[in-house]
């Protein structure tokens, strides 16, 4: 009978994970030290049949990185990424595996090493609220590596957005044609670069109607429906001038300020209107309901798993970064 990976670790005096990483051609180990243990392996038995041999073995892990509850606790917005990601993986015969990770209660070394040791043949990092640093440290696993929702300029790795600008130019612009005049901004209270990048698009588009986007009222409102209505209340009943339109950052923080304005007696959008982003299933059943940005998350999801698997197959000689355009959806709080 044959000896076990795990009798070779012991004979050999490496650990078993690295044993494990060799014998399934994982990265994580040296040239040398692969090549000890495999030789190794072959003079005293170890059976290669266990080992799969296809070009597709191993599994496509998606990994939803969260460093709060304040973004990613609304969950159906990446659901969609997620189905997207399956879809394209199980028509190349790929599993593919789930993980969770919150970075104030999950150890973020231990999960690299169960990646190292599990069947992991490449990585989709929804990155949304990742931070760089964290980002170098799973380029430098060595996995077929797609971030998506995010991008670094400095992180030499593939990454697939959504294209937060042209979103909110496109309605900061359709705000600007309807009410011919400066369209105030909501913004949330925790920021994320996303939000960075919809001001971006929202400033350029007041910039090139000919209007200064210092004269623009800005509220910032907590990120969630019901705090985000607390504070545009207090907004409401503190006096402070308002806008006669508002882009808001996302969907979730227009619910809440057109919640406060009904409240406080004011007619939307005959008194003051509002623009959303993310399309999600709230704003189709809020009265009026609600115009927004539809953003394309399944095809996030697709393109990214279908950018890895080329990845998997064949090892690419350069890097990407893809942007999906939006679309505005006109509806009746404009």
């Amino acid at each position: 009978m044959g000896i076990t990976a795990k009798e070779l670790a012991k004979k050999l005096g490496i650990s078993a994970t690295a044993v494990s990483m060799a014998l399934n051609n994982k990265p994580g180990v040296s040239t040398e030290t692969r090549a000890l243990i495999i030789k190794a392996a072959e003079e005293n038995g170890y059976d290669f049949s266990k080992i799969k041999k296809s070009a597709h073995s191993g599994s496509i892990y998606i990994v939803s990185y969260r460093t709060s509850n304040a973004i990613l606790s609304y969950s159906p917005i990446f659901d969609e990424l997620f189905e997207g990601i399956k879809d394209e993986c199980q028509r190349h015969d790929f599993p593919v595996r789930m993980i969770q990770f919150y970075e104030k209660t999950d150890d973020l070394d231990r999960l690299f090493e169960e990646l190292r040791i599990s069947d992991c043949c490449g990585l989709i990092v929804i990155g949304t609220e990742i931070h760089k640093e964290v980002c170098e440290k799973f380029v430098s696993l060595g996995f077929p590596f797609i971030l998506t929702d995010s991008y670094f300029e400095s992180v030499d790795c593939t990454s697939v957005l959504i294209n937060n600008a042209q979103g909110a130019y496109l309605a900061t612009d359709y705000l600007i044609s309807r009410f011919h005049t400066t369209p105030g901004h909501i913004k949330s209270s925790y920021s994320i670069p996303n939000f960075l990048e919809r001001e971006a698009g929202f400033q350029k588009a007041v910039k090139e109607n000919g209007m200064s986007p210092s004269r623009c009222k800005v509220h910032m409102l907590a990120p969630s429906i019901e705090d985000a209505m607390a504070d545009m209340l207090e907004i409401i009943d503190n006096d402070i001038e308002l806008a006669r339109c508002y882009f808001c950052d996302n969907d979730i923080l227009a619910i809440g300020a057109i919640k406060a304005c009904k409240l406080r007696g004011l007619r939307v959008p005959e008194d003051i209107a509002f623009i959303g982003f993310d399309n999600i299933s709230e704003g189709r059943i809020i009265e009026p309901s609600l115009t927004t940005i539809d953003v394309p998350r399944f095809s996030e999801g697709t393109v990214a798993a279908r950018l890895l698997i080329e990845q998997i197959d064949h090892t690419p000689h350069y890097h990407s970064t893809t942007h999906l355009n939006t679309r505005l959806l006109k509806r009746f709080t404009v």
